[in-house]
């Protein structure tokens, strides 16, 4: 997937909310969602490699949120509480310069057990995505 890239002078704390490039990036996640439920009905979630860097990932995934059960049902409050934020905002940044579109939106399933529906999605950088992902 090819990746929407901000000017380097852009703040997004100024940025106005344009309707058609929020329309883009859900068009974006939708299309990651349907390519990635694709891949999982057809090879167990076992055997793929989202990155290179996956047993990385997994590793710093168990050392950083040593409480997170890839079995359970993901508490999206929790997960976007300012302490929630603040511990995966530091978990993602060590990605930054090493997993593309690393905090590009993009759908995830709160629990591992049910496809992607309204109430089993969440949206959430895609960092998040590949370390939950990897984990289940």
């Amino acid at each position: 997937m090819s990746s929407i890239q901000a000017p380097a002078d852009f703040n997004p704390d100024e940025a106005e909310n344009l309707e058609d490039i929020e329309k883009q990036f859900a068009v974006k996640a939708v299309q990651h969602m349907s390519t990635y439920w694709g891949i999982l009905e057809k090879v167990r979630g076992s055997k793929l490699r989202l990155t290179k860097m996956d047993d990385d990932i997994y590793e710093h995934l168990k050392t950083e949120f040593p409480e997170f059960d890839p079995t359970e049902t993901i508490d999206e409050d929790k997960m976007k509480s300012k302490s929630g934020k603040e511990r995966w905002r530091k978990f993602m940044m060590a990605y930054e310069k090493k997993v593309d579109d690393y905090n590009f939106g993009t759908l995830l399933r709160s629990n591992p057990k049910f496809e992607y529906g309204e109430k089993e999605t969440i949206f959430v950088p895609r960092m998040q995505f590949y370390a939950i992902e990897i984990a289940r």
